[in-house]
């Protein structure tokens, strides 16, 4: 007994002495990367001589775009600054791409701007807060995620006319909350961070200091809870004898006769059908058996985002036993993440499983019904799509008129909520590391943030006069 215990103890001894060594490798790996990036370079902003302009990328990515709705995504883009940085994923992609990186990667959102955080239903119908857009997904430095976002901090603050030091201590503070949260959960265990979250009770009462955005907070939840397939269904649906039909409203909802040739109709309503049909392999078993219970009664294109604008997005009306038995879904298309080009590959068959298994990957909780699958449009090209439900509680905070402080308590749930969606798939102890105890690294994300800023201001004003001298094609107001 007593010689059972001994060897109880020494494999103990053994097991935390393992787990030390490792933590302490993973550690030495992180303060090692400062070599590469010393903390402070955090601050650079890559040159652009050599390089395509802002322009160039945007236009050469227009032309894998639908014709007729690039001149609306230019016009959303011009709307302002921020609008044009909501846009422009390519760009900063590009940007970051050119600059020396700590090479601790996670998966990344790849397009983590503030207002891509927000509300959605969990299969539980709970509101959770979490990242909420992934259609660049992809693997990747921690940092260029963090620097979208406190990019996308500094533009809404100085839109906000926030003074510049208030703007300072706003991104500094989003900067402290994201390095002290990736090294908390560098001391829990996997499990812990696979089930951490914010409590929807806590993103309001964390702004007492704003009424206003506590108003607003309490508004925006209220109406995500209503937005939901009943909802989409209400609004963009109408009853047409025993079943329910798209109503088109041109060009945010168009019908597929509006948009595709007679002959075409059919032939790509079948293809949309069996899509959908194929795409329940992507699903859970027991998910797949719910899908199969709806049948496809319409479909219609829908306008969508900033930067997804021009992508192929459609809705599609299922039904189930009874007309008001009804599901909406989005089969948006996928393409290559605007991040591969300076990643590298990320091993997936179809752009639209990276999205889906990147998203699986990040958030809390994911839509029930996301999966992914390849599709031939009536052209006969090949095109990847992921699946998900339309409006699924899905909600955001504007950010209209907020005061500094209830933004920067925002902010601070926003840099926890990447420090976590990291945490899950990269190494928090190594990033941690890196970071390190003090505030070196938020200091030069600042800025960075203020740099980019400045960039994002200049390009949004070059975007404003190709479109004022006739350069770029756009739709303004829709």
């Amino acid at each position: 007994m007593t010689e059972d215990r001994a060897t109880g103890r020494t494999a103990e001894r053994s097991t935390a002495t393992r787990a030390s060594a490792e933590r302490t490798e993973r550690a030495a790996a992180g303060r090692a990367a400062r070599k590469r990036v010393p903390r402070s370079r955090l601050a650079d902003v890559a040159g652009r001589d050599g390089r395509p302009g802002a322009l160039d990328l945007l236009e050469a990515q227009a032309t894998t775009r639908l014709p007729d709705l690039v001149p609306v995504r230019y016009g959303r883009m011009a709307e302002s600054p921020f609008a044009y940085l909501r846009g422009s994923a390519v760009v900063m992609a590009a940007d970051l791409g050119a600059s020396a990186d700590t090479g601790l990667r996670v998966q990344l959102c790849g397009d983590a701007h503030v207002a891509n955080f927000g509300t959605y239903g969990s299969p539980e119908r709970n509101l959770v807060f979490d990242l909420n857009d992934f259609d660049e997904t992809h693997p990747g430095p921690f940092e260029w995620d963090l620097k979208r976002l406190l990019a996308s901090l500094e533009v809404v603050a100085r839109a906000l006319d926030v003074g510049r030091r208030r703007r300072r201590e706003i991104v500094v503070g989003a900067a402290r909350a994201y390095r002290e949260a990736v090294r908390d959960f560098a001391a829990q265990s996997a499990l812990a961070v696979w089930y951490a979250r914010i409590d929807l009770g806590d993103l309001v009462d964390a702004v007492p200091q704003d009424e206003r955005m506590v108003r607003r907070a309490r508004a925006a939840l209220d109406k995500a809870r209503r937005r939901d397939h009943l909802q989409a269904a209400a609004r963009l649906t109408r009853v047409e004898g025993d079943e329910r039909r798209f109503v088109a409203d041109p060009p945010l909802v168009s019908t597929l006769e509006d948009v595709l040739p007679a002959d075409a109709v059919p032939v790509f309503r079948r293809g949309i059908a069996d899509l959908l049909v194929d795409y329940r392999a992507s699903l859970a078993p027991d998910r797949r058996r719910l899908a199969e219970r709806y049948r496809v009664v319409d479909i219609a294109r829908k306008v969508v985002g900033v930067g997804s604008v021009g992508t192929r997005a459609f809705v599609v009306l299922l039904q189930g036993v009874d007309a008001d038995d009804v599901l909406v879904l989005q089969a948006k298309e996928a393409q290559a993440s605007v991040l591969e080009p300076y990643t590298g590959g990320d091993g997936y068959a179809m752009q639209g499983q990276r999205v889906v298994e990147g998203q699986r990957l990040m958030q809390a909780v994911s839509d029930v019904m996301l999966g992914w699958q390849r599709s031939a449009g009536p052209d006969g090209v090949a095109r990847d799509y992921y699946v998900r439900q339309l409006r699924d509680w899905k909600g955001g905070l504007d950010l209209t008129g907020a005061r500094p402080a209830g933004l920067a308590v925002y902010a601070r749930l926003c840099a926890w909520t990447l420090a976590r969606a990291h945490a899950r798939s990269g190494d928090a102890i190594a990033i941690g590391a890196y970071l390190g105890g003090s505030s070196a690294a938020d200091e030069a994300l600042a800025d960075f943030a203020a740099a980019y800023a400045d960039r994002t201001e200049s390009d949004h004003a070059d975007l404003e006069e190709a479109v004022d001298d006739g350069r770029l094609p756009v739709v303004r107001g829709v």
